[in-house]
């Protein structure tokens, strides 16, 4: 097991930008999720794609709060679709299968609770050109979605679970997945041929290849709402600027942690909120 500290970091680092730079080359995400409940869970997303370094987020989530979305985060694009009782529905719909062929990175499941829409949403999306980032609803039933359309993902995937999902996922007592965290997590990710970033008081990462990386954790003041949301976005970004899927996750966790690390001190330990890590990737991001 390795630590992703200073050494693993600067072996391992992130894509440059050099030459002409566009807001399409710095790199396109799109979020897909939210729901009545948690509509604000995918402009935490998609705010730490753009702190993360991405050039443009489109937002796809219920259309009875697309608008109200839109208006709290001008930054981003928005996609309108079809809702079944404040959740997005897994039925066919044009305008996201095109903004998912557009973009170079898809993180799919924040602020969703149907995960049988998200596993029908995840099955069509695993065949575009743009990785993949599964968080949440769509990670806890990332097992239903066809082998087959996973293995078209061609190495461009990543689970985001915590321990309550990951029990989800694999059966497994929430006890056992916390006892037996790092090899839970390297089983699925060969399995399931994805990065896997096992989330708890410790982060496992996990390579389909057998790699498994380390990060002690940002401090309980990480435990509160939104910190996942914003952990996918950060992946999301480094996706879509190129960096490996295991680079960007590994990077993306310890992004993460640290922000929450830097707010303790600033902050205290527990009641920072998630929203004010964002202000913190950008400063933590290598120059």
């Amino acid at each position: 097991m390795t630590e992703i500290d200073a050494g693993w970091r600067a072996a391992n680092p992130l894509p440059t930008i050099t030459g002409q730079v566009s807001k399409n080359s710095r790199g396109r995400v799109l979020i897909v999720g939210g729901a009545a409940s948690v509509p604000g869970a995918v402009r935490l997303t998609g705010e730490a794609a753009l702190r993360a370094g991405a050039g443009k987020v489109k937002i796809a989530t219920i259309a009875s709060v697309a608008p109200l979305i839109g208006t709290l985060f001008p930054e981003a694009g928005i996609v309108a679709l079809r809702e079944d009782a404040g959740e997005i529905t897994g039925g066919d719909c044009p305008a996201l299968d095109a903004a998912a062929k557009s973009s170079d990175a898809v993180v799919l499941g924040v602020g969703m609770g149907d995960q049988a829409a998200a596993t029908q949403i995840a099955t069509r999306l695993a065949g575009a050109d743009a990785a993949l980032v599964l968080d949440a609803a769509a990670a806890a039933n990332a097992g239903a979605v066809p082998q087959e359309k996973l293995s078209s993902c061609d190495g461009r995937l990543v689970l985001t679970p915590h321990e309550g999902e990951m029990a989800s996922l694999t059966g497994k007592p929430i006890d056992e997945v916390r006892a037996h965290a790092a090899d839970i997590a390297q089983e699925v990710a060969a399995r399931m041929g994805a990065v896997v970033a096992l989330k708890g008081t410790e982060t496992h990462v996990a390579a389909p290849d057998g790699a498994l990386l380390h990060y002690p954790g940002g401090g309980p003041g990480m435990a509160t709402g939104g910190s996942g949301d914003v952990l996918a976005g950060i992946i999301g970004a480094l996706l879509s600027r190129g960096a490996t899927p295991l680079v960007a996750t590994a990077w993306g966790v310890w992004l993460h942690g640290e922000a929450g690390r830097v707010l303790a001190g600033s902050v205290a330990p527990l009641g920072f909120l998630a929203r004010e890590l964002l202000r913190e990737i950008p400063v933590l991001m290598p120059r």
